[in-house]
């Protein structure tokens, strides 16, 4: 295997809320040396509020707008890992810098697992509805075959153990690397 040096170019994540993108980004950009980015933390940094305060007071279009901008500047930046909001690469702009700038990663999980997992947080707009597992699948069928068009990695996120997810890809990524392969 070839040093985790050798691995090039920026890592972006994306997948459903939930999947764990910023978890997984995280152990990612540590084991790298990386910086990490969390396109929703951005606009909440610079904005000095939350994610659903934007979305009540822009909705979702002023939220789009902002994400946009957003990951135009961070997928700018050279060797570094992002988590991109569930919904940035429905946007065509997003969708196709995140293919020019950097491996695409599509963390699959199943809206089964995902219900799980973002249960109590209330930091989920789209999720704040009467059946929120009626919404994830909707999202999943909506959003699963956008983001295995972006992907060049596809990986299965569905277990509990995300240390042995991130141990995944990152040997996925070594023999990319030593491939030549994205």
């Amino acid at each position: 295997m070839p040093a985790m040096e050798n691995i090039a170019g920026n890592l972006f994540l994306i997948g459903l809320m939930g999947a764990g993108k910023t978890t997984l980004g995280k152990y990612i950009a540590q084991s790298l040396n990386r910086p990490f980015y969390d396109s929703d933390q951005e606009i909440c940094k610079r904005t000095g509020v939350s994610v659903p305060t934007i979305f009540e007071v822009e909705g979702e279009q002023g939220f789009r707008e902002r994400e946009a901008a957003v990951i135009d500047e961070l997928t700018s930046l050279q060797n570094i890992v992002l988590a991109t909001g569930g919904g940035a690469v429905l946007r065509d702009e997003n969708y196709r810098k995140l293919k020019e700038r950097g491996t695409v990663i599509y963390l699959h999980v199943y809206p089964e697992i995902l219900l799980e997992r973002t249960r109590f947080d209330n930091n989920r707009p789209l999720l704040q509805v009467e059946d929120p597992l009626a919404k994830l699948k909707e999202l999943y069928d909506t959003r699963d075959g956008i983001y295995r068009s972006a992907a060049d990695i596809i990986i299965e996120a569905n277990r509990t153990n995300g240390h042995k997810t991130a141990e995944q890809l990152l040997h996925i990524l070594q023999r990319n690397a030593q491939t030549g392969q994205p």
